[in-house]
């Protein structure tokens, strides 16, 4: 698996978003490119952005000891997997302000490093490593680049 913190595979994985168009048809699912690039920013958003609701303790529990595992581990996503309602992307997005938000995204990530992301709490599956940080973000973008045949 990449590692979203080191410059090479962050900008392999640039590389990848940079090859998606508006017009780009996905191989399996329903959103289209914009759509798609805005839900991989819903990951990023969980983490620098405080616009979406976090779970109460009894949801995060749930979060933590049902799902975590599924989306920390190296495990790639079955295609057509469901996925969170605070990730739904229901209207059309800006296919070009997603991309730069994503990329932008990305870019804050390998230069903040794996340091500042070791032991930082997620909102939902609380205190994770920099592997399952990794893991989180790279498994999902890799599972949408796929799903866009890049």
């Amino acid at each position: 698996m990449k590692n979203i913190f080191n410059s090479a595979d962050a900008t392999q994985i640039i590389e990848r978003i940079n090859q998606i168009k508006s017009g780009s048809q996905p191989l399996w699912g329903k959103m289209n490119a914009g759509r798609m690039l805005a839900h991989c920013n819903v990951s990023f958003e969980m983490v620098y952005e405080t616009n979406h609701e976090k779970p109460n303790f009894f949801m995060k529990l749930i979060l933590k000891f049902l799902v975590k595992n599924a989306v920390v581990s190296d495990k790639p996503y079955p295609k057509n997997d469901g996925t969170a309602p605070a990730m739904v992307i229901k209207e059309d997005k800006n296919f070009e302000v997603e991309k730069i938000r994503l990329t932008n995204y990305i870019i804050k990530t390998q230069e903040l490093g794996e340091t500042h992301f070791d032991g930082k709490e997620s909102q939902n599956f609380g205190v994770l490593s920099k592997t399952e940080w990794n893991n989180l973000f790279v498994k999902h973008l890799d599972h949408h680049l796929r799903q866009f045949g890049v």
